[in-house]
Parts: structure tokens; sequence; C-alpha cells
């Protein structure tokens, strides 16, 4: 018979966070950016702010889940804002429906020169 012993709720590994070599490797990450755009390739969308909107703004989407989009636009998104977004589906249009969770100015090369906002968008 074999006996299986419970796993030690002690942890088998101390760290010495005053080790210098680890402040060293920890200071040369202290102004990483980290960008999850990923390697999606943007897709042209139009999206509408407000439940009513008629007029809708250009956007970027460069990031897609069952439930979450990620948007780029040359505009400001408050969160909390309803949006609506159409993009191409074949030959028709996909429209999905969704409250923008957070949103801030982009962070990589070239993003403060062409103004881009960051969108994450919960999807209804």
């Amino acid at each position: 018979m074999t006996r299986h012993r419970a796993p030690s709720k002690v942890p088998t590994h101390r760290v010495d966070w005053s080790n210098p070599r680890l402040e060293s490797l920890l200071q040369k990450t202290e102004n990483w950016q980290i960008d999850n755009r990923g390697s999606f390739p943007p897709q042209h969308v139009e999206i509408h702010v407000g439940w009513g909107a008629g007029a809708s703004k250009p956007a970027a989407l460069v990031w897609e889940r069952e439930d979450v989009m990620v948007l780029e636009t040359a505009f400001t998104l408050a969160p909390g804002e309803h949006v609506r977004v159409d993009k191409s589906f074949g030959d028709g249009l996909q429209t999905r429906w969704g409250t923008v969770a957070e949103s801030r100015a982009g962070k990589r090369a070239g993003d403060e020169e062409a103004n881009i906002h960051v969108h994450w968008v919960h999807i209804r």
C-alpha cells in the first residue's frame, strides 16, 4: 500500500528580498510597460458611443475574445460608457454592444504622436 503525504503548507523556497543581486534585477524592470494588444491583426470597425448615437467614429479592433474587445481610437472613452461596435463580417455587418471597462493612453512607440487611446470593452 502506498501512502501519500499531504503537501506542506510551508514554502520550500525562501526569498531574500534584500539580496543586492535581486534588487538589481528588480530595478531593471521598474520602467517596463506591458502592452497586451498582442499580435492580433488590427481590423477597422466603427463605434457608436451611447445607446442612441447616430454618428459613428472609426476605431481599430486590436484584440478580441468572446466577451471582450480591445479597441484603439484617436479619442478618449470614459469607463462605463456604452458603445456599439460594428465590424465587417463576410458580406454583412456584425454588431456587438458593450461597456467600456478600462481606457488609457497608448504606451507603444508612436502611440503618443498618433494620439492613440486603448479601450477594453466588455461585450454584453
